[in-house]
């Protein structure tokens, strides 16, 4: 696999052509016009909401070891491929994040060209330092050969959008409330100069992409600080 070899997929962003080679299920894009082929909505979230939630699940002792998908939804753990821990949100913030989603949802299903339809149960990603999640597509298991990947089988198929809102900070100086580290890498996604696309929010960002293998991701190694998500995977009509 060449990452040299790009295809313009927005006007910003270029995926890696290895993926066209492929049988890939589930495959789509949004609008080719579109900046970038993801969503970034800026101040979802207060800084000081994120606060709240943070320091409430700081509190909190019901965490449970993330697990990973696979086939028929027995889902296992795995802290090979993934090590973070899932807390639930509390009723008072789920209620806001519903509130704000609904106020964002047009906006959404316009960006996607898509009507979303059914939700899953919010969950609360906690990264702590040496926390990541190796490289992987939402909706699909990767298919290898000898390390090679070969394809992807879609195994959730009712993942359509992912969404992920980021209630710390990215910060190299890993002050309170932020995080080294832990970036979100597109991995088959490059700029013009055939750099890797990493997302490095802010707290009260949220990043609303594709659940299928275009948009494979993984969560880089967090160095130091913590790192807070809350992640919710959406299906939807294609229109």
């Amino acid at each position: 696999m060449n990452p040299k070899q790009l295809e313009q997929i927005s006007n910003y962003v270029y995926c890696d052509s290895f993926l066209n080679s492929l049988d890939i299920e589930t495959k789509l894009l949004p609008n080719p016009y579109h900046d970038y082929p993801f969503l970034v909505i800026k101040n979802f979230f207060s800084k000081d909401i994120c606060d709240e939630i943070v320091n409430s699940k700081i509190k909190d002792n019901d965490a449970i070891d993330a697990k990973v998908k696979s086939e028929n939804y027995e889902n296992h753990i795995d802290k090979n491929i993934r090590k973070t821990k899932i807390y639930k949100l509390d009723k008072k913030y789920r209620t806001l994040y519903n509130k704000m989603f609904k106020l964002y949802q047009s906006k959404i299903e316009q960006y996607f060209n898509i009507a979303l339809t059914t939700s899953t149960k919010i969950q609360v990603l906690e990264y702590k330092k040496d926390s990541f999640y190796v490289a992987h597509s939402d909706d699909s298991n990767m298919i290898m050969d000898n390390d090679k990947l070969i394809g992807f089988k879609c195994v959730v198929p009712n993942r359509k959008l992912t969404s992920v809102l980021f209630a710390t900070s990215y910060d190299n100086n890993s002050s309170f409330n932020t995080f080294s580290g832990g970036e979100l890498v597109f991995n088959y996604l490059y700029d013009k100069d055939g750099n890797q696309i990493n997302f490095k929010p802010e707290a009260g960002d949220m990043v609303l992409f594709l659940s299928n293998p275009y948009f494979t991701h993984e969560v880089l190694k967090v160095k130091e600080g913590y790192r807070l998500s809350i992640v919710q995977w959406h299906d939807a009509l294609v229109v």
